[in-house]
């Protein structure tokens, strides 16, 4: 016995992928607050019908089983729609994460790395989490795109007049190994980043302290 659900699929889909721990509101997820024989058709599932296939008659139970275990099935625009947002969370991950090492470290520019997931095809799968779909992007990315995957560490200094603005942006960059204040009010850390947070660090670091603070790095690692 088929029984159907009629659901948002990004709410489900989200379901699925925390494995059903993303807690959801049943008005949220559901068109119709029924469990369905026949969605199309109206047709209702029984309490005896969904005691014998749950055990139980409780709705959000019911929901939750045919969400884990059932077929989500979506529009062509949903489709599109959910891809196209795995390719954005993907591009940012490799865009933050990776760099050129043909170019110095310097990081890959989001729109390089989608011209090149044009290039070599890749598929992405509404259904399959960003994490699991990003080890196969890279390995089909490398033979057109040189990538390293590393973290750096860099030594900031910031003037006692800038430091109170800047410091909140700097511990949203990365982690803080070492951080001091100094008897003149100014602040010094050592940060450890992405690599391909440089470029946007530094663009922001500089905006916050209008170009007073000092960087320097002192530590490539993968």
């Amino acid at each position: 016995m088929q029984l159907e659900i009629l659901v948002d699929p990004e709410i489900a889909l989200a379901f699925r992928e925390s494995h059903g721990k993303k807690a959801y509101e049943l008005d949220d997820m559901l068109a119709a607050e029924f469990v369905f024989i026949d969605a199309k058709a109206g047709e209702k599932a029984s309490n005896e019908e969904l005691t014998k296939a749950f055990d139980t008659t409780d709705l959000k139970a019911c929901v939750d089983r045919i969400l884990l275990k059932g077929d989500l099935q979506l529009t062509t625009d949903q489709r599109r729609r959910m891809v196209e947002r795995k390719r954005k969370l993907i591009v940012m991950h490799i865009a933050r994460n990776a760099v050129n090492p043909q170019m110095g470290g310097a990081p890959h520019p989001p729109a390089r790395i989608e011209a090149a997931m044009e290039e070599a095809r890749i598929h992405l799968d509404p259904f399959k989490s960003v994490e699991a779909q990003i080890p196969d992007v890279i390995k089909a990315l490398r033979p057109l795109l040189p990538l390293k995957f590393e973290v750096i560490t860099i030594a900031v200094r910031i003037p006692a007049t800038e430091a109170g603005k800047a410091y909140q942006i700097i511990r949203g960059f990365g982690d803080l190994s070492k951080e001091e204040w100094q008897s003149d009010g100014s602040w010094v850390g050592l940060l450890t980043m992405p690599a391909g947070l440089q470029t946007e660090f530094y663009a922001e670091l500089n905006k916050r302290t209008h170009g007073s603070a000092e960087t320097k790095i002192v530590k490539h690692g993968s």
